[in-house]
């Protein structure tokens, strides 16, 4: 096995020092190139053999929908409002937490309601650069999977991803104040992923990790806020990435089941590390750096509050089901089910995999009936 050292840089997973150290210095990029190591593969086997895969690429036919024509944008978004909503929906600004003697003892209401606005911009922009880097796998997906079922599918998914990339950035151009560059700790996941030779490396770090916890994210904020179009948006893009995590676990269900012990645990420690690479990008070190307040200072103190955990663990529903499912979890005798157990988020195990749920999400289905039955 593998050190935490030589996966994730550092012996200790709640090193905050170094969690830190690892920071954006090109801020400013507007291009950033990436060595993609995986070969472009044909098949000429055009039989339909994976009826799952085929179930799944006939839902994402049927659920395309418009991200200029089928959202409300007219929608007047007052974002200091809707950030006030959030927060206290959150449980209130900095409640909980003894700010005696800190850089924040001082917050007023004006203060924390940049904070606020701020954590909104960071957080979309977040949301933004995640779903360009799975635009850019989805396509190599195309590319490097063998299975014409999973080409079929992974092309649906490629206008998906460009659409969420641009209702992200529609929204934060339109209705928000700002964009943030992308988290230091996402762009190095990414760059992993993208690196990788490996087809079903792409899929488990994009389709079973990022995604899952887009997954849950996504979620959490629908739930949180109150503003109408960004409910609406979240409620359809949550259904675009139901879909694509069932791709991940139908597809990796498969190929998993033939690889070796030591294979498998090349892909536990992989999600091991993309597990803790998300769990740290998660602390808005750069909010904090815009804001000149002492970044080590206040990600201590926000990592007192009380729903941080529950929030930190909750991202991973999603995903230790997921990992469950494709035997990850008690490979090389339990190796992942122990590393998800220090992260505090193994009680998620017996929660139901997106395998079998993601119907559920699909909610262009569900107002399309609604408008048919309605006129």
């Amino acid at each position: 096995m593998a050190s935490n050292e030589e996966l994730i840089g550092r012996t200790d997973i709640n090193d905050l020092e170094a969690i830190l150290s690892i920071t954006n210095t090109d801020v400013d990029e507007v291009a950033h190139a990436v060595k993609d190591n995986a070969e472009a593969l044909f098949t000429w086997d055009y039989e339909r053999t994976r009826p799952a895969l085929g179930k799944l690429y006939e839902k994402a036919k049927r659920a395309q929908w418009n991200a200029q024509t089928d959202l409300p944008w007219d929608t007047n978004v007052d974002q200091e409002e809707v950030a006030i909503n959030n927060a206290i929906q959150a449980g209130g600004f900095g409640q909980g937490v003894d700010l005696s003697g800190t850089s924040l003892e001082k917050w007023g209401d004006k203060e924390w309601l940049n904070f606020a606005v701020e954590s909104q911009n960071w957080t979309l922009s977040q949301f933004m650069h995640g779903e360009q880097g799975a635009l850019l796998c989805t396509a190599k997906i195309v590319e490097t999977v063998p299975w014409i079922d999973a080409k079929y599918y992974a092309s649906t998914q490629v206008v998906d991803e460009a659409r969420h990339v641009e209702v992200f950035a529609k929204y934060l151009d339109e209705k928000l104040s700002g964009h943030y560059p992308i988290n230091a700790h996402l762009r190095l996941l990414l760059d992993d992923i993208v690196q990788d030779s490996r087809w079903d490396m792409t899929y488990l770090g994009m389709q079973i990790m990022v995604e899952g916890l887009a997954l849950a994210a996504f979620g959490f904020l629908h739930q949180l806020t109150t503003e109408p179009l960004l409910k609406q948006l979240l409620r359809y893009v949550m259904g675009d990435e139901a879909r694509h995590v069932a791709f991940g676990v139908l597809s990796l269900q498969e190929y998993y089941s033939q690889l070796s012990a030591a294979e498998l645990v090349e892909r536990q420690e992989f999600a091991f590390e993309a597990a803790v690479r998300m769990r740290d990008r998660f602390l808005q070190q750069e909010v904090w750096e815009r804001l000149g307040i002492p970044v080590k200072e206040a990600v201590t103190l926000t990592m007192q509050a009380p729903e941080r955990a529950l929030f930190q663990q909750m991202l991973f529903s999603k995903i230790v089901p997921n990992c469950k499912k494709l035997g990850l979890l008690d490979a090389a005798d339990g190796y992942l089910r122990q590393r998800f157990t220090e992260l505090g988020v193994i009680a998620f195990e017996d929660w139901a995999d997106t395998g079998e749920e993601y119907e559920q999400f699909d909610e262009v289905t569900k107002d399309r009936e609604a408008a048919a039955a309605a006129s």
